[in-house]
């Protein structure tokens, strides 16, 4: 009896022994076969949530390049990203608490300046929530938030030499911007787009016409027509579009004033790569990359490190500069896909190379290299405005000629 208890038991013990090992290599063949066991759950996405400024999408500059910039970080980052746009500025605070109290998004990334006042009202109620505001600062320091700032003054400075030599060869003296609102931003494209002009007259002893209008809005093609028709009318050869969507209606102000003999003008497309929409008479743009600002706030907050506060771009960083030819082609082959373009990107990239060789000259691309090097080395350093009436104290500055005032660090 004692004897069959004991071989029971033993058998007990080896069909133990043999379930548990059964059941381990079960679990090792079904996790090298992806996790394909019954028990094996799917890994939900991180989710984040990018929300444009009022102009939304559709402006072919500074809201697309936030898409493409998160469209990249889904497909690098795997994460999950949800798209919107607030109806109007009192739309934001409600649409953050929102978003920020169903604890749904790793981040929230808001896109522009007009989101500053919204953020600095919520950031401080949701101290889990991960916020990123694009081109702005609410000017606190907080552990949940990053500001990533542009130097737009760099870019800004390239193109004023850049407008100031086409204007020439374009038989006048004159240039122009179209801008959208008063904002920090835009006060230091100003800065920086005068300053180019002002270098331009140093280097070459050939004096160059400024004009600079404000249209208040980013939102409004008409406008922008308006805007940069009467700016033609005052001799401008050259209008650079600083204004979102408004600066569309600059671009077919400057078609039209060309194709109904008017006279001969050329625009200038910023932030993407606005070429395609006309290689004719945009033969280039200033490069304001918010896609990597984008992308680089979405892949701190899912892969870190993490870090609040402010964080700036320019030339040195490859935030901005000036879109080179593979940068033309790669917009024009997204609006070719999207047919909103028949020229292929083949004979966009064409064009544009011809007129830049056309309206472009060789001692012109000198000045501008000379100055990036500059820029980039840190021999000089743009000042910041923090308030307009410094902004417009340094305006006042270089309309009379001095280029120091514009500096930080550093003189010319």
């Amino acid at each position: 009896m004692n004897a069959l208890s004991r071989t029971g038991w033993a058998i007990i013990i080896i069909v133990i022994v043999l379930i548990a090992i059964g059941g381990g290599y079960w679990w090792y063949a079904s996790s090298q076969q992806g996790g394909k066991g019954a028990t094996t759950t799917t890994k939900k996405p991180v989710k984040v949530a990018v929300l444009f400024d009022v102009g939304g999408r559709g402006d072919l500059s500074f809201n697309d390049m936030a898409y493409l910039g998160a469209q990249r970080a889904a497909k690098d980052l795997g994460v999950e990203v949800k798209y919107l746009t607030p109806k109007s500025t009192s739309d934001m605070i409600p649409l953050l608490k929102q978003l920020a109290s169903s604890k749904q998004y790793k981040i929230l990334v808001l896109i522009g300046f007009l989101w500053t006042d919204a953020l600095n009202k919520t950031a401080d109620q949701f101290p889990d929530q991960k916020f990123a505001l694009i081109d702005s600062t609410t000017g606190v320091t907080r552990p949940n938030e990053v500001d990533i700032l542009f130097r737009e003054q760099e870019v800004g400075a390239l193109i004023g030499v850049i407008a100031s030599g086409m204007a020439y060869e374009l038989n006048g003296s004159t240039i122009g911007a179209v801008a959208g609102m008063s904002i920090p931003p835009l006060w230091k494209f100003h800065i920086g787009y005068l300053f180019g002009a002002k270098y331009f007259e140093m280097k070459t002893n050939k004096t160059v016409n400024f004009l600079w209008q404000y249209t208040g809005t980013f939102g409004d093609p008409q406008k922008g027509y308006q805007t940069a028709t009467q700016l033609l009318q005052q001799g401008a050869k050259v209008l650079y579009g600083l204004a979102g969507l408004t600066h569309i209606g600059m671009f077919d102000a400057v078609i039209d004033w060309n194709e109904k003999g008017y006279g001969k003008a050329l625009a200038i497309g910023e932030d993407a790569s606005q070429e395609w929409y006309n290689p004719k008479y945009i033969p280039v743009s200033g490069a304001k990359r918010v896609d990597v600002a984008v992308y680089t706030a979405i892949k701190m907050a899912v892969q870190g490190p993490w870090k609040g506060g402010i964080h700036t771009l320019g030339l040195k960083e490859g935030g901005v500069g000036i879109w080179d030819l593979d940068g033309v082609r790669y917009f024009a082959q997204i609006a070719y896909n999207e047919s909103k373009t028949k020229l292929t990107p083949d004979q966009i990239v064409n064009i544009v190379k011809q007129q830049r060789e056309k309206y472009i000259k060789p001692y012109v691309w000198n000045i501008v290299h000379e100055l990036e090097q500059k820029i980039k080395s840190g021999q000089i350093v743009f000042k910041t405005p923090l308030t307009e009436d410094e902004y417009n104290s340094i305006i006042q500055q270089l309309q009379q000629g001095n280029l120091n005032a514009a500096l930080a660090k550093g003189h010319v």
